[in-house]
């Protein structure tokens, strides 16, 4: 069964040439340039290529030509969300706009404590940056695997707070963290799409097709029966983001009962937003081997 390698694609190079046009140039002509980037990784990147592709013509059922103009849109509107994420974050906060819908329901976990989850649909980087304006105790539960070369030069040109992050490790430590943190009444932000080889997975129908599902962040937020709301933020026309967040459910013990309201929501939201589905790897590939456990 395929799943997701551990890494998110792009490397420091490329992070350091669109930093310099942005602060020498500013955001249009860091668009620009992307414009020629998408391009480059629809020859360059065969395998992420095929499978957006696929999404497109199977998933979404465009027509031939419409899903191969959807691979270059799809790849450029990434772009644009990790030009916008340093931006953003390094001091050109007016140049964009924000809405929200439901940001009560995270500010409600300041006395509870809980879990906010979500999707690598749209830009949960930027999502990321609006919570810490709340007075939260935020927890990033994420792979270790990520471009730690990347994260560690991000953090010196912009002007974030700190969030704790919590590593995925095969040991399964991430979990005593997680649990820790809970009892303090702290939240833990995590997605539910994705999930590295032997990870123990569910499958559950995701737009018409059975794709596999991690366990793990559903199986915590049931055994512990933590609040939780599922959250998203998309990108919009005119550099426009809109922030939605569920309200909280509370006292769920099934493991699929949390992944099926997860699920209804992220259909939702990828009905609204197609090519901000960021999974570039086949999501609903071959699910014969997947379980629950």
């Amino acid at each position: 069964m395929k799943s997701w390698k551990g890494k998110t694609r792009g490397g420091l190079l490329g992070y350091k040439i669109f930093i310099f046009i942005l602060k020498n140039l500013g955001l249009l002509p860091a668009y620009f340039v992307l414009r020629f980037v998408a391009a480059y990784f629809i020859i360059f990147s065969p395998s992420s290529t095929k499978h957006i592709y696929h999404y497109c013509r199977e998933i979404r059922k465009y027509g031939k030509f419409k899903s191969f103009r959807s691979v270059y849109k799809c790849y450029y509107i990434f772009g644009q969300t990790l030009i916008d994420k340093i931006a953003i974050t390094s001091g050109m906060e007016d140049e964009f706009s924000f809405t929200s819908e439901g940001i009560e329901h995270i500010e409600a976990l300041k006395d509870t404590g809980g879990v906010i989850i979500s999707a690598h649909l749209g830009n949960w980087d930027i999502a990321s940056y609006l919570l810490k304006k709340i007075d939260l105790k935020i927890n990033v539960l994420m792979f270790e695997a990520e471009h730690e070369k990347i994260k560690s030069y991000l953090d010196k040109i912009t002007n974030t707070k700190k969030v704790n992050i919590i590593p995925i490790r095969n040991d399964l430590s991430h979990i005593f963290k997680v649990n820790a943190a809970l009892k303090n009444k702290e939240v833990i932000c995590m997605h539910g799409d994705r999930f590295l080889q032997g990870s123990r997975t569910i499958v559950k129908p995701l737009m018409g097709k059975n794709a596999s599902f991690p366990i793990g962040p559903f199986s915590i937020i049931g055994k512990l029966g933590v609040p939780y709301t599922i959250a998203f933020a998309l990108r919009g026309k005119d550099r426009k983001y809109h922030f939605t967040a569920t309200p909280l459910f509370y006292g769920s013990r099934s493991s699929e009962e949390v992944l099926d309201k997860y699920i209804s929501e992220l259909e939702e939201k990828m009905e609204l937003n197609p090519l901000q589905w960021f999974n570039f790897f086949d999501f609903w590939a071959d699910v014969s081997g997947a379980h629950i456990s």
